[in-house]
């Protein structure tokens, strides 16, 4: 895939590879690059590939946060505005059908750990450093992060991490639970395929109704999410995937009665 100034992008079978490609900026977002992410998104929708994995440049930086020189120019109408552009971006890309992983290589804060939070899963290495830093320059996150790292580790820790701005170890920031697993830095790309490994094998639509149903339940009253995950358990009777599989299992003997999924369950775990 061409056209795009500051990501390479290279396809590995159902995975998308997105590497931000600032490196005299900390791989920092501006603008243009938020641009070109919402491209890349819709672009790889229609595109035969079914996960994405955002990484950055080199091995320090991840993304280092929001372009500062773009930013210092900004009075409070544009902060704003930057503000909604970015926020419009990464809720595009948790709306996104698609599976996205986020694999920090290196100091990821501020935007970039936005960009990651907005991210299906992360994995970080353990030479990372992960948090929001803002108010030590006097802002604040301006990417969703004051509404999503409370969603994620709740409203206590979510407030010592923001206020503190305080940056945590890749390890650390795994006991946390602000990423899902750390590794050493050369088995970060392993990884990131390995847990693909285990997600990919199941069907696209199921992964995506059930992407839309785990977010509703940051979005509204407890019974709005049932009245969603009602919804979006009805639309799964829209295919046959589950119906075919029955019947196969029944032809084939290795499952007695409907209620007898113990084979289903061993063969996932081998």
């Amino acid at each position: 895939m061409t056209g795009f100034e500051h990501v390479d992008v290279r396809d590995e079978g159902a995975i998308r590879w997105v590497v931000v490609r600032r490196p005299r900026d900390r791989n920092s977002i501006h603008s243009a690059l938020m641009a070109e992410l919402g491209r890349l998104l819709d672009e790889s929708e229609r595109a035969e590939v079914r996960a994405l994995v955002f990484t950055g440049t080199g091995s320090t930086y991840f993304i280092g946060g929001a372009d500062g020189v773009e930013m210092m120019r900004l009075d409070p109408q544009g902060g704003e505005a930057f503000s909604a552009r970015f926020q419009r971006l990464l809720s595009r890309m948790e709306a996104s059908p698609l599976i996205l992983v986020a694999a920090i290589n290196g100091l990821c804060f501020g935007g970039g750990f936005e960009l990651a939070l907005a991210c299906d899963f992360r994995v970080a290495s353990t030479t990372a450093r992960i948090g929001l830093p803002e108010v030590k320059v006097g802002l604040i996150p301006g990417g969703g992060g004051t509404q999503r790292l409370p969603l994620l580790v709740g409203m206590g820790l979510a407030t010592e991490m923001i206020l503190s701005g305080r940056l945590y170890p890749g390890d650390e920031a795994a006991r946390l639970g602000l990423v899902h697993r750390a590794v050493a830095p050369e088995a970060l790309e392993e990884e990131a395929r390995k847990l693909l490994g285990s997600v990919l094998r199941h069907p696209a639509y199921a992964l995506s109704l059930a992407k839309q149903a785990v977010r509703a339940a940051g979005e509204g009253a407890l019974e709005d999410g049932f009245r969603t995950e009602r919804a979006l358990f009805g639309r799964c009777f829209e295919r046959t995937f589950f119906s075919d599989l029955m019947t196969e299992q029944l032809r084939n003997g290795s499952l007695q009665t409907s209620m007898d999924v113990r084979d289903l369950l061993r063969k996932d775990e081998t």
